[in-house]
């Protein structure tokens, strides 16, 4: 899950990163309210920020200095309801305006290549960090960090060396990327940046911006990230589907899929990709039902996937393991029972595995008009297709 600027500022606070005042507004008028307090902080000066969940807000028009509350009400108005990227700013954040130095650049994130934690820092922060890492890659210095250690006072200081750092700026961010760690690792996230980290004329380090991203994978220890999310922005279909425990993303197809693991559903949107070439139409959704294929379990997915209105028909593909054919199979027919007649799109179903004979006897005694038994995967695929293709 991704924060806005202000939530990861908020996160940020909370574990004692250096930050400046902020607040959140959804009205030019708030906007006005908050700068006539933190403008106060700093000389009268703010600075008004799009908070969206992508990169280029300044170069796109959304990040303004104002230099009086008016000023600020104003620009709030204008940037509020802009697109960024494709993403409507719906509220702004009001924050303090700052004397700045020097700009930094520092980010850990998770590297799932070499199965550790990689931390990146530079003396050149700014909007253009990720042009600097192309075309200067040695600006940017890169060091591993070992999970069971973290970013102590020596990792810290290996990575200020590492980007060059005199003695005496890189004494005063040590203490900041130690907290920045505390963040990525208590609050169990993928992704902690801040661009820019400053350094301001009273020779202060702050971070000026920041970036999270939190593991949804650890929510069961964090039940205060709930509040975070972005529920207004959320596809309705994918927040159905996460509502009923099912691990689910929608796709811009016709195919609907339900499987039962991750790797055959990978397989299944790549047979149902090649077999749609030839019909012009593609899968709908990645849907993982898991192990627990029974008729509640099975009349969540389909309900989740016959509620996407560009789906026009299903393909049930279950490899029979801990779960066995034929309790998927009635799973499949309690859950058109529990359906009834908002089951109204056919159902191509693929079976193999644990008690597979068992499993296609019931849906052959089910006999009901949406379902057709297909023996093989590739058949399948090329039958769900079909029957897409011709709705």
């Amino acid at each position: 899950m991704d924060l806005f600027e202000y939530q990861a500022r908020d996160v940020f606070e909370k574990h004692g990163v250096p930050v400046l005042a902020g607040a959140v507004a959804t009205t030019a008028e708030e906007a006005r309210a908050a700068a006539e307090t933190i403008g106060t902080k700093s000389g009268g000066v703010s600075v008004v920020k799009a908070q969206v969940k992508t990169g280029g807000r300044g170069k796109a028009g959304g990040v303004k200095v104002a230099k009086s509350a008016d000023e600020a009400e104003q620009l709030a108005g204008e940037i509020l309801g802009m697109d960024i990227k494709g993403h409507t700013v719906h509220q702004v954040m009001i924050a303090q305006g700052a004397q700045i130095a020097e700009e930094y650049y520092f980010s850990i994130l998770l590297d799932r290549t070499n199965r550790s934690y990689l931390a990146m820092c530079s003396k050149e922060g700014g909007m253009d960090i990720e042009q600097l890492a192309v075309e200067r890659p040695e600006a940017l210095a890169r060091i591993a960090v070992d999970p069971n250690v973290g970013i102590d006072t020596a990792k810290a200081q290996e990575i200020v060396d590492a980007a060059g750092f005199d003695a005496e700026t890189g004494a005063a961010i040590v203490p900041v990327l130690e907290k920045l760690w505390a963040v990525y690792r208590d609050e169990d996230a993928t992704l902690v940046e801040v661009n820019p980290l400053v350094k301001d004329n009273d020779g202060n380090i702050v971070a000026l911006d920041g970036k999270v991203t939190l593991d949804e994978n650890a929510e069961f220890r964090h039940e205060e990230h709930a509040a975070l999310e972005d529920k207004a922005a959320a596809d309705p279909l994918e927040a159905k589907a996460k509502a009923k425990g099912l691990n689910y993303v929608k796709l811009d197809g016709e195919v609907g899929i339900i499987g039962n693991g991750a790797g055959l559903v990978m397989s299944t949107l790549d047979v149902v990709a090649y077999a749609g070439e030839q019909h012009g139409v593609k899968p709908a959704n990645f849907l993982d039902i898991g192990g627990g294929a029974n008729a509640q379990v099975m009349a969540d997915g389909l309900d989740v996937i016959l509620g996407d209105e560009q789906v026009r028909a299903v393909f049930v593909n279950v490899f029979g393991g801990i779960t066995a054919c034929d309790e998927v199979a009635n799973g499949i027919k309690g859950a058109l029972e529990i359906l009834g007649d908002a089951a109204t799109k056919p159902l191509v179903v693929r079976l193999d595995g644990n008690n597979v004979e068992q499993g296609r006897a019931i849906l052959d005694e089910l006999a009901h008009p949406l379902v057709t038994q297909v023996d093989t995967m590739d058949g399948a695929a090329a039958k769900a297709a079909e029957l897409a293709a011709s709705k």
